[in-house]
């Protein structure tokens, strides 16, 4: 990981001029120069990064399994979780929320013997089945890019399960125990393919594989009072203290144990307490930095977004990264997708481009209501996809915006209307452009908003997203 310590330590500062960055311990203890420190400390920090993904992972699998039964979208581990309808504008469960594909989610522990997933024939239906490991790593992705739209059948096997499998049966390796099955559908929203959809998410199946060919009903979950249901799961890693944070990061190594490829890190994180397979030693940590590693090691993975050696790019105004889903040793960018967009697909399967402002001149400007706004996509230059894009409007807090036409975005499953030239315009406001112009129009909050684009299978042939060679069009003050 190339982290020096002055770049942590004026990262970290500039960062913490803003609230919103800080845990809520972040003021609670003198203030000290992270330069100065030991070199524990900053190992410490590392150590940090590198876990972040796991602990996020667990914190965010025991929130979402905490149910009796499947309720919206949680439910017990090994049911399938399907979220029946594209959330309005009073949902605020999630942020983000998606108006593409409806959810179809599993949690499983392939520690103690393997799952196999059922996926029926979806013929020419759009979807993908990715599967993550522990680390957030997209070990498989089952979908119509991958393995077609015909009926198919995984089991998902644990570190060094051996043994045979029922024909028809292949085999997907996690390694990790924890897998996190999150299964997208495309659906165009109206009550008949809601219902088409529905009865595919049906007929998704989930089993240990002990169980496969026969008629097993998964058991009811049990329900622990001790988990916080309320506050959001990046707030409750990040409130953790260091011993906090670590032991539990030890506890879950030892079924969710590191890759060969990270021996040289976790070589490292011995001096401080960290072996796989063993509990944290807390005696080999410096008590004066349990409650500072934590806040200046988030500060690191949030300061990655602006500073990423080309990770994280910006074009026309839009902020996206192509190198999610796989990993390798690039710990920063691993934990700040953990922070930002958990779950994230590999980019063959989407990229999700995002835009805050809108340039004027030299000045950039938060996007607001009180201004008309337009993109245009030349003639012939709509967004390369071999699945299907979409441009969705969210207010300044990642929520939908409340409008007439109860419209969150403009996808390929409205056919915008192209001009006389050829080029197809999307008009961003809060007023109507009127009705000749309505089917290409996003309405806006009449205050700040954000704009989200995907692009679901991008096109890897010029031109490409993948590649450079197709660039984002920026966002014009419209007259």
């Amino acid at each position: 990981m190339d982290m020096t310590r002055r770049a942590v330590a004026l990262g970290g500062a500039g960062l913490l001029a803003s609230a919103s960055f800080l845990p809520a311990n972040a003021l609670e203890s003198p203030l000290f120069d992270p330069v100065e420190a030991a070199d524990d400390f900053w190992l410490a920090v590392e150590a940090y990064i590198y876990g972040y993904p796991l602990v996020t992972t667990e914190m965010t699998r025991r929130v979402v399994t905490n149910v009796a039964k499947p309720e919206g979208s949680k439910g017990p581990m090994g049911h399938v979780i399907k979220l029946r309808e594209y959330p309005n504008a009073s949902f605020k469960d999630v942020t983000a929320p998606n108006a593409d594909t409806l959810y179809t989610t599993a949690f499983v522990d392939v520690g103690k013997e393997p799952w196999v997933l059922s996926i029926p024939d979806m013929k020419d239906r759009f979807f993908l089945f990715p599967m993550l490991d522990g680390w957030t790593t997209v070990f498989q992705v089952p979908g119509k890019r991958t393995t077609g739209g015909g009926a198919q059948a995984y089991a998902i096997t644990g570190p060094g399960w051996q043994g045979s499998l029922p024909d028809g049966v292949t085999e997907y390796k996690s390694s990790t125990g924890i897998v996190w099955i999150l299964g997208r559908i495309y659906c165009d929203g109206t009550p008949e393919d809601y219902a088409a959809v529905h009865a595919l998410q049906d007929e998704c199946k989930l089993c240990p594989l002990s169980a496969y060919g026969k008629d097993w009903t998964p058991p009811v979950g049990k329900v622990d009072p001790s988990i916080d249901m309320k506050t959001a799961v990046r707030e409750q890693v990040n409130r953790m203290d260091a011993v906090e944070y670590f032991t539990l990061l030890c506890e879950l190594m030892k079924t969710n144990p590191p890759t060969a490829a990270d021996g040289e890190a976790i070589a490292k994180f011995a001096e401080i307490g960290i072996v796989p397979g063993q509990d944290f030693d807390k005696s080999k940590l410096d008590a004066a930095f349990v409650s500072r590693i934590p806040i200046m090691a988030f500060h690191r993975i949030m300061l990655h977004f602006k500073f990423s050696d080309g990770d994280i790019q910006n074009v026309n105004g839009w902020g996206f990264t192509t190198k999610t889903g796989i990993y390798g040793t690039n710990y920063l960018q691993r934990a700040l997708i953990t922070a930002i967009g958990l779950g994230a697909n590999r980019p063959q399967d989407a990229i999700y481009p995002t835009s805050l402002k809108s340039r004027d001149g030299l000045v950039s400007r938060a996007y607001h209501g009180s201004n008309k706004y337009v993109v245009t996509f030349p003639k012939g230059q709509l967004p390369p996809v071999r699945g299907f894009w979409s441009i969705t409007m969210y207010d300044e807090n990642y929520f939908f915006v409340d409008n007439p036409l109860n419209r969150y975005s403009i996808s390929t499953r409205v056919s915008p209307k192209a001009n006389a030239d050829g080029s197809t315009e999307i008009y961003i406001q809060n007023e109507s452009p009127g009705k000749d112009k309505e089917n290409n129009w996003l309405p806006a909050p009449k205050g700040k908003f954000i704009l989200m684009m995907r692009l679901y299978w991008p096109d890897d042939s010029p031109p490409s997203i993948l590649d450079g060679s197709w660039l984002i069009p920026p966002v014009k003050k419209a007259g």
